[in-house]
């Protein structure tokens, strides 16, 4: 029996299409800076217009095929760099500071929001993989869930860009209604606080959603979103868990259970909660993290033909949004529950 053996490709073969996907992902980071000059804050993450100017490219050129290489590591290597980067922006002093019941009632909410989400997907006919993205998408961090949980679980590049292109429109959506919403439903500002760190997609967007509130309910919604952020790293390793078992129930190679870059994320946060990274470099690996994902995203986008996303979207977007009303549902439960006043 022959034995094909995959061989990583030069450093040459990679450069050309590393080099245009870094090009893409520098014209999506101009995009949200010139959000921010004109507006004062950036509603659309780097992340989608790098998506979607990958796609716009490959569906209106014919790429070199000496860009294949490069585009293939940009959006599996990189992309798994950039998470083993990102538990570095994780720690466990927002835990300390917000208190056990509040932090047992988020993880709670998050497990909950990914169990009804998946199957939302799957009743919708979503495909196992996209249906977990959109799910990780609405239940953690949008965007950083989902690139965080692709490579986990093999996901092709058009589920990874639908997702994150269907997601990324409802999370503009949810910080435009947010304020109504507090002003209709008479929220506290704490009420507030929580309610939008329960339901907004990133930390950008709780700081925008709450600006109108004061500083308590932008205090209130940041941590509350930290938590649900740092509910990433159980949720990635129960995935690598249920994606990297083998048939048969035969015994399990750590190495397959675990990835290197699943494990690396993990280590990256305890060192971290532990305060053994040193504060200078935690700026550096948090950017890095950010342009490693943006970059992957472009990379991503190039290698997706629009045709997919557009067969998926209507879906998509409906599972998105039903998960997303299904988690603001959930989020004042938690709030009554709790009784957060």
């Amino acid at each position: 029996m022959l034995v094909s053996v995959s061989r990583s490709p030069s450093l040459a073969a990679v450069l050309p299409g590393l080099f245009f996907c870094a090009a893409v992902a520098i014209i999506a980071q101009l995009v949200e800076r010139l959000q921010l000059m004109m507006f004062g804050a950036h509603w659309i993450e780097s992340l989608v217009p790098a998506i979607l100017i990958g796609i716009a490219v490959r569906s209106s050129i014919r790429l070199p095929q000496t860009f294949t290489p490069g585009i293939h590591f940009a959006a599996k290597t990189l992309l798994e760099i950039a998470v083993v980067l990102l538990g570095a922006s994780l720690s466990t002093a927002a835990i300390r500071q917000a208190g056990l019941p509040l932090v047992g009632g988020i993880a709670v909410l998050v497990a909950l929001s990914l169990a009804g989400s998946f199957l939302l997907g799957r009743l919708l006919g979503l495909s196992t993989g996209l249906a977990t993205l959109v799910a990780c998408g609405n239940s953690i961090c949008g965007n950083s869930a989902i690139a965080a949980a692709a490579p986990v679980i093999g996901a092709k590049p058009e589920d990874i860009a639908a997702s994150i292109a269907f997601t990324a429109l409802l999370g503009v959506g949810a910080v435009l209604a947010l304020p109504l919403l507090h002003l209709v439903l008479g929220l506290s500002t704490v009420q507030y606080g929580v309610f939008a760190g329960l339901t907004a997609y990133a930390v950008p967007q709780v700081l925008a959603a709450t600006a109108s509130a004061g500083a308590v309910s932008t205090q209130v919604g940041t941590l509350v979103k930290l938590i649900r952020v740092m509910m990433l790293g159980p949720v990635i390793l129960v995935l690598g868990a249920v994606h990297r078992r083998p048939p048969g129930g035969s015994a399990v190679n750590l190495r397959h259970l675990l990835p290197w870059f699943i494990l690396g994320f993990a280590a990256m946060a305890a060192l971290r909660s532990f305060d053994a990274i040193p504060a200078p470099l935690l700026a550096g690996m948090s950017a890095l993290s950010a342009a490693f994902t943006v970059t992957a995203m472009a990379a991503l986008g190039l290698s997706v033909d629009v045709r997919s996303i557009t067969r998926a979207g209507g879906r998509v977007l409906a599972a998105a949004a039903l998960s997303l009303l299904a988690l603001a549902a959930l989020g004042f439960c938690l709030m009554g529950l709790l009784d957060i006043g």
